[in-house]
């Protein structure tokens, strides 16, 4: 029985361990990492812009013609919307506005994420249609937070850190009248989706639809076979799905799923 009490202890350690190992694993799953890219944008637009100029809006669900799309945060002000889409990454960043996919390396493993510009197309469009504003009225905005650098020349609205106050403010020239932000303000919160759990759950479950079409209709880029469910295994974008060549390791070929 001299082991009873070493087993005791033991136990009584993986107690205490266990909520440790729990919370390591939180702190390295992209769920946490895009919640904190978003809580940091946010405290940063309201200390650094004048809350009775501009109007931030987070967590903006918005029903469209083929499901929803979601935007991190609208900032409306008498110079126009901004639209932002919160990266959350480290590593070095590699892209340009024309590639559909942007390169992140960190030291020898490299991945493939969505040309961020590209996936905020669609928020920027669903807004111009459901506010009636002209492309010169509402602007796309990228904000990547973490230890990321960019490796190539970025157009000036993907920024880094607070590199995006810069840019918001850079907008000096007004485009909306003081009743039309009102009515702008007015029109986002009635249009969208109530912020929820069941919200959140409801657009992955439309955005796993989109990728069980593609699955079943896309052809690898490179050679044309069928493409595959896959799952980044580490790095930042660890357990983020994307669609990869059936016929790996001899083709590499890839396709968002976003």
């Amino acid at each position: 029985m001299i082991l009873a009490p070493l087993i005791n202890q033991l136990i009584g350690t993986l107690w205490y361990l266990l909520p440790i190992l729990l919370l390591a694993a939180l702190f390295k799953s992209s769920w946490f990492k895009g919640v904190m890219g978003e809580f940091i944008v946010n405290v940063v637009a309201k200390l650094m812009l004048d809350k009775n100029e501009y109007h931030l809006i987070k967590n903006v669900t918005l029903p469209t013609e083929d499901g929803t799309t979601q935007i991190d945060h609208v900032i409306v002000s008498k110079f126009g919307l901004f639209v932002v889409e919160t990266k959350n990454m480290k590593g070095w960043i590699f892209g340009n506005p024309k590639q559909g996919q942007w390169t992140q390396k960190i030291f020898k493993h490299t991945s493939k994420f969505q040309n961020p510009l590209h996936q905020n197309y669609k928020h920027v469009k669903t807004l111009e249609t459901l506010l009636g504003l002209s492309e010169q009225q509402i602007n796309s905005l990228i904000v990547f937070v973490g230890d990321s650098t960019f490796k190539t020349e970025m157009p000036p609205n993907v920024t880094h850190g607070i590199g995006y106050i810069r840019f918001i403010k850079s907008k000096t020239t007004p485009v909306l009248s003081a009743a039309e932000v009102k009515d702008i303000v007015s029109k986002i919160a009635n249009g969208r989706l109530t912020p929820s759990f069941k919200t959140s759950r409801d657009h992955v479950a439309h955005v796993k639809n989109i990728v069980s079409e593609k699955q079943s209709t896309a052809g690898c880029p490179k050679c044309g076979s069928v493409m595959v469910m896959r799952e980044v295994s580490k790095g930042a974008n660890k357990g983020s799905k994307f669609l990869g060549c059936s016929q790996y390791p001899q083709c590499r070929g890839v396709l968002s799923v976003a």
